[in-house]
């Protein structure tokens, strides 16, 4: 097969993220998938699940030549594993890093530009060295200029602070990090969609307001908007965020960009659940993510609703992204 591949690493080894995966099997693609992970984990979820696929193991300096369109090609990474899931803790930190490490040297020999990662936990992976996968990738990349995107195409969702304590957001708020991040955004629409997108900024403080002598809104947020204004993006703000997802208000927009996480991922989870994608701007690679996390208590059951991994595939499988044969 002579198309270069959606790489997958599945993140967390103890998550839902293999079990959904399974469930994306039935879907028809027209680009392979190859997915680096432990060999004997995937077979040991895939039985402890009830699935039975085909496995193709791939050499790493054969890939073009073995990769099969049918069967779950797999580049293994070494994992002591002894059971199907256990409980989420630091002993799978060093197999998570030497997934993300093959993936990273693949993309960057050019053996694909399609990336996706399922969920790893913050607090045993990441611990605080970085707020999330989007600052951990970008640090081995070297991106200085980054953005979160949750796509919808009905509507898409940005917060300028990640994974960021509410304490801190008013602190590290700045107009290079609101301007930078906005202008990716606006770029990727041009680029991916053709179009110049209907962009609304909300505010920081409840209606734009602050009874305080300084307020973010009037002296970062605003001067930001008006500056980004004169290079004619089409852009409205700051706007009260506890009206700005009102049906009449979102429909006149392409992406509503906010200060802090859950300023705007609450409402597009509450209106789309998993019909949505986590897109990392800036990246050298096209890095999406489905929008959920590991689900610990979620493990083993197959309950789980693959929606957000469909969407992510198929987001990369378009044929604006149509993989260029080698």
């Amino acid at each position: 097969m002579n198309y270069k591949p959606i790489i997958i690493v599945p993140g967390e080894p103890n998550s839902i993220f293999l079990e959904i995966f399974f469930k994306t099997k039935k879907k028809k693609i027209k680009t392979p998938i190859l997915i680096i992970c432990s060999y004997e984990l995937l077979i040991l979820q895939m039985k402890k699940l009830n699935f039975d696929f085909k496995i193709n193991l791939i050499d790493k300096n054969k890939i073009f030549s073995q990769l099969k369109k049918n069967q779950i090609n797999i580049l293994n990474v070494n994992y002591n594993v002894k059971k199907a899931f256990e409980r989420i803790s630091s002993k799978s930190n060093i197999y998570i890093d030497n997934c993300f490490k093959l993936a990273l040297e693949l993309l960057n020999e050019n053996i694909s530009n399609k990336f996706i990662n399922g969920p790893i936990s913050k607090k045993h992976f990441l611990k605080k060295k970085y707020l999330g996968i989007t600052e951990y990738l970008a640090k081995k990349t070297n991106t200085k200029k980054f953005a979160m995107l949750i796509y919808n195409q009905n509507l898409s969702v940005s917060p300028i602070t990640t994974h960021l304590p509410i304490k801190l957001v008013a602190k590290r708020l700045n107009k290079k990090m609101i301007i930078n991040k906005i202008k990716l955004i606006n770029n990727f629409y041009k680029e991916i969609f053709k179009i110049k997108p209907q962009i609304a900024v909300t505010g920081l403080n409840p209606h734009c307001e602050s009874i305080h002598s300084y307020n973010e809104d009037t002296n970062i947020i605003k001067p930001s908007i008006n500056y980004l204004k004169n290079f004619g993006l089409k852009i409205e703000g700051p706007l009260s965020a506890d009206t700005v997802f009102l049906s009449k208000n979102r429909k006149c927009f392409d992406v509503i960009i906010g200060m802090y996480h859950d300023q705007v991922l609450s409402p597009i989870k509450t209106l789309y659940e998993y019909d949505a994608i986590n897109i990392t701007l800036g990246l050298p690679f096209i890095r999406i993510s489905p929008d959920h996390g590991p689900n610990e208590k979620m493990m083993g059951k197959n309950l789980s609703n693959p929606l957000s991994l469909i969407k992510a595939i198929k987001f990369l499988d378009k044929n604006w992204l149509k993989p260029k044969k080698v």
